[in-house]
């Protein structure tokens, strides 16, 4: 095991790979920019370095001053959390040029699943469900590009090859649109990403978002902890999520959960990972894999008792995994929501100075995050400031945990979206299990009628 780990990431991610690395017996330090001063974690830390001021350019994505913090401090390995520099190939290789493990995937399995095009050439290989699409980037010429587009069938969606978070994408309905939203994704994705390429799907209407959570370690052990619903979102961004999914049958998730445990030993992967799915009419289709923890990990954690965050830290140390597939059990249910500082129903940020901060409790309730009453929330990053999870027998068990959570849940000086997460935990659609992709965009816009 390792003695010392630096935790490339801030907010509630860095909090709790901090509480992790306690309970490991794992000398945690912490990296901080210039407004991250007063955060939770960093009044904790062991050792806490500053990396720069308030951009991420100049902080949290700064490949060189990381690598130095962990060099001044004598870290073994470096956790890269969630966003930022996790899934950035470059980066793993470089941690691991200058002598740290990274705690994650190898740079090769980063770059092949983190191009959506390789991504999904080597899950048709492995036998894993795709959404119809074109083989591989699109062509530049326009004749080709109808073409594929007809044999698909109207919808279909234009995807940056190097996109993410629900960026990159365009949806077409019509020929007559197509060439234009091509070279628009083409020209936003090389802006965004560094990659102008682009790939074709077919648009599916009214799909389910659902997750399969995978763990991997170094001598060819791969377990799938069940499932997650990730279908209520807002501009592709996740709100709620839940485990198990509603609705679907155990076959189904046994029968996807181990195309996934095989794909991963196709591709030799180690570590964290999710494989994220569209699932409509009794089928699943793979959009693309996300390679490091996710924000909604607490919810398997609670439905198998498994600690992911530990288990990513124990295989990176080249430990075994200390269970097997037949051992993973899956006990009663788990939702999540996001606490973002925001207006609740406009969605306008809404950093500043947190005068009141108490969190809920009581049998299965866990909350994420690292702030607390006077801590001032910047302006320059992510606006969640963290999650509430439950944990019931059943369904209906944790809907009623999280009612009451929430409504215990008490933030003043800001605004948080917990008045919208309080009006969807009644709402009848929600309650009864299943909603699709769109079900929150229409309902806010009619709750605006």
């Amino acid at each position: 095991m390792f003695k010392k780990i630096l935790i490339a990431n801030r907010g509630e991610i860095a909090l709790r790979i901090q509480r992790a690395c306690r309970e490991l017996g794992v000398q945690a330090v912490v990296v901080y920019s210039e407004a991250d001063r007063e955060a939770k974690y960093v009044k904790l830390a062991e050792e806490a370095v500053c990396i720069g001021p308030a951009p991420s350019a100049q902080s949290y994505l700064s490949m060189p001053a990381i690598i130095s913090a962990a060099e001044v401090t004598d870290a073994e390995a470096i956790h890269p959390g969630y966003g930022f520099l996790s899934e950035n190939a470059d980066f793993a290789e470089r941690v691991e040029k200058s002598g740290f493990q990274f705690i994650g995937p190898t740079p090769e399995s980063i770059r092949i699943m983190g191009d959506k095009v390789s991504a999904k050439q080597a899950m048709i290989k492995a036998g894993v469900p795709c959404v119809p699409g074109s083989e591989g980037e699109l062509p530049e010429d326009p004749t080709q590009i109808r073409r594929i587009a007809k044999s698909i069938g109207y919808p279909v969606i234009i995807k940056a090859a190097g996109g993410g978070g629900g960026r990159g994408m365009r949806v077409v309905h019509t020929e007559a649109a197509l060439i234009h939203a091509v070279q628009t994704t083409k020209a936003e994705a090389g802006a965004a990403f560094g990659n102008p390429a682009v790939y074709m799907e077919k648009f599916l209407q009214n799909p389910r978002h659902i997750e399969i959570q995978v763990l991997a370690d170094q001598h060819r052990n791969v377990v799938y902890l069940g499932e997650r619903d990730c279908s209520m979102q807002r501009r592709h961004q996740k709100v709620i999520e839940e485990a198990p999914a509603p609705h679907i049958p155990r076959k189904l998730i046994e029968k996807i959960g181990d195309r996934c445990a095989a794909a991963c030993k196709r591709i030799g992967y180690r570590g964290a990972g999710t494989f994220e799915f569209l699932y409509e009419n009794g089928e699943f289709y793979f959009i693309e894999m996300n390679t490091r923890v996710q924000v909604e990990h607490p919810v398997t954690e609670f439905i198998t008792g498994v600690d992911i965050v530990k288990t990513q830290i124990m295989v990176a140390a080249g430990e075994k995994l200390p269970f097997s597939q037949r051992q993973v059990q899956i006990r009663g249910h788990a939702i999540e929501c996001r606490v973002n500082a925001e207006d609740p129903f406009k969605f306008t940020p809404s950093p500043g100075r947190i005068t009141m901060w108490h969190a809920p409790g009581g049998p299965g309730v866990r909350v994420d995050s690292h702030a607390y009453t006077n801590y001032y929330v910047p302006p320059n990053y992510d606006s969640m400031i963290g999650k509430i999870i439950v944990h019931g027998d059943t369904r209906e068990q944790a809907l009623a945990r999280m009612r009451t959570a929430l409504g215990e849940m008490v933030v003043e000086g800001i605004s948080t979206n917990v008045p919208l997460h309080r009006e969807l935990m009644v709402d009848a659609k929600f309650m009864e299990g299943g909603t699709n992709i769109h079900y929150l965009e229409e309902w806010l816009a009619a709750r605006k009628r």
